[in-house]
């Protein structure tokens, strides 16, 4: 294979891929369609023009054919006249006429079967457009469906799914942390507010045991709170009681 005819060959290639690509099928189709309208219009000024032809040489042949008659007429006049050379004058004129007529009819013949095959034709033509312009619109609703869903996949295509997916996961765990962090500090602030509260209690029953202890030691009996039924403490030995609440202070500074 010599060089030019490869060089012509990839030329042919590449243009015809790139006309391939520019075609439009909408555009196309509409165009298509209107080729076919304008065939039909040329068909139909064909099928026009050969009815017209039909017609005059119909009116010729049938001219012919009068003439022929004509001349027959005064063949026998001549003749009946004793006029011998006019009647074979005539004669001969009636023979042209009636050649001419023959001629006629026989492409008048030829004529209807042409201009039959053209009605054939135009027929189908007007069909066929009538078909195509049925299709049209249903194939150009495909065509842009398609072209829209081509452009769809391209768009979805485009998109860098796996790190726009792994950007929406480390959100999500951002989100569980700030949820976790969030309920660790209310949990923090509810167990400082339980031992707070805790250690009022304490405090409080510890102040009424001190109260009872010094009650005690003054001789002067005091009801602690919620055991007013309990019996009294009796009096102890002011050594022991000293050690006994410093013992106590000890285990309340402890806590």
């Amino acid at each position: 294979m010599g060089f030019f005819e490869r060089l012509s060959r990839l030329f042919r290639a590449n243009l015809n891929d790139l006309v391939s690509r520019a075609e439009d099928p909408v555009k196309i189709l509409d165009q298509s369609v209107a080729d076919m309208q304008a065939d039909l219009i040329k068909l139909r000024s064909a099928v026009a023009t050969a009815i017209a032809s039909q017609k005059r040489i119909q009116n010729q042949a049938e001219q012919a054919e009068s003439q022929s008659r004509t001349w027959y007429e005064r063949a026998e006049l001549a003749l009946k006249k004793g006029e011998e050379d006019l009647a074979r004058e005539a004669l001969s004129r009636r023979k042209t006429y009636q050649e001419t007529a023959t001629a006629l009819n026989a492409q008048l013949s030829s004529q209807t079967t042409q201009i039959d095959a053209l009605k054939k034709n135009l027929m189908a033509l007007e069909g066929k457009i009538a078909e195509a312009r049925t299709k049209k619109d249903m194939l150009k609703a495909r065509a842009q469906a398609a072209q829209a869903q081509e452009q769809l996949q391209g768009a979805v295509g485009g998109l860098s799914t796996d790190s726009s997916m792994a950007a929406f996961e480390r959100m999500e765990e951002k989100v569980q942390a700030m949820e976790a962090r969030g309920q660790a500090a209310a949990e923090l602030a509810g167990s400082d507010l339980e031992s707070r509260f805790q250690s009022l209690e304490a405090g409080g029953d510890v102040d009424a045991e001190l109260a009872a202890l010094k009650a005690s030691l003054n001789h002067t009996p005091v009801a602690l709170p919620d055991e007013s039924r309990k019996p009294q403490l009796q009096p102890a030995q002011a050594a022991e009681v000293d050690q006994e609440l410093e013992q106590l202070k000890r285990s309340i500074d402890s806590l």
